[in-house]
């Protein structure tokens, strides 16, 4: 059986110390603050990116990787007799996994690579990545692997409160939120990520805490039994409000596992300051 190599894109959200224990191949994506561009998590990091986006005044653009970067990336660990399973951003939010299955596509059949479509994003397909990478660690084939990351994607629960939708609504990406953009007075809404791959809104409520208790129902409500594996994502900085929903978390739920990574420029781009995300999956799963 080949060695797995495991690929993924910049927006995965992964911390570094995991990306170098466990080998995995991040293809950066850009970040451009007019005419000064930097690669996502490379030359630019998660708290000098959002000081730099307190001071610019307007919204950076971002772009997805070429195909032929991740040609070279596939065919170099092709080459070294490795298979590949390489795991990326929503579709609904970036032609990133698109760029994947074209550099793919340009092997001509010639390298054993398998693209996988997150329909979710940040350390939510994050989580997928690592659990990919300790199992093919272990020795799982890659059909294995790949039943075993769909099945976390299918269990996984996504729950997220932005500072505002300002972000999501300039940079194209509020999806089947949009509805709750300029109706907003002390209400908070409770964003998730539907099976599409898009942004929804799926609750409202008025203010902060309720928010809180809220997301610890819906949990509750969708993890009655056994111990969980728990993420939270955060925007640098803005930690206070992520702590208090952490604790409440870790007060109502056995967590097996608990992970916490910085949202880096391409996510905070589009989901802005003071985001805050929670990830819960079964620790049955992992």
């Amino acid at each position: 059986m080949r060695p797995i190599a495991l690929v993924t894109d910049s927006t995965a959200d992964i911390p570094p110390e995991i990306v170098r224990e466990l080998d995995i191949r991040v293809v950066p994506l850009g970040v451009h603050f007019g005419e000064q561009s930097y690669l996502d998590n490379v030359n630019l990091q998660p708290a000098e990116f959002y000081e730099k986006l307190a001071s610019f005044g307007g919204l950076p653009k971002t772009s997805q990787p070429s195909p032929g970067e991740y040609y070279n990336v596939y065919k170099q660990l092709t080459d070294e007799g490795k298979a590949v399973i390489s795991i990326h951003l929503s579709s609904a939010f970036s032609g990133t996994y698109q760029s994947a299955l074209l550099g793919q596509s340009m092997l001509e059949g010639e390298g054993d690579v398998t693209v996988v479509d997150s329909k979710t994003a940040s350390y939510g397909y994050g989580m997928m990545v690592v659990q990919a990478a300790e199992l093919a660690s272990q020795g799982l084939s890659k059909e294995e692997i790949v039943e075993r990351v769909l099945r976390l994607k299918a269990e996984t629960k996504l729950y997220f409160l932005v500072e505002t939708l300002e972000y999501l609504q300039k940079g194209g990406r509020i999806g089947k939120a949009a509805a709750l953009f300029g109706s907003l007075l002390n209400i908070k809404p409770i964003l998730t990520i539907d099976e599409e791959g898009y942004v929804t809104a799926f609750d409202k409520v008025r203010g902060q805490k309720k928010a809180f208790m809220r997301i610890v129902e819906l949990l509750e409500s969708a993890f009655p039994d056994g111990p969980v594996d728990l993420a939270a994502v955060v925007t640098p900085g803005r930690t206070e409000m992520a702590e208090e929903l952490i604790a409440l978390l870790r007060e109502k739920f056995p967590i097996r596992k608990f992970s916490r990574s910085a949202i880096g420029p391409v996510i905070g781009t589009h989901a802005g300051p003071g985001t805050v995300g929670i990830f819960m999956s079964p620790a049955s799963l992992s």
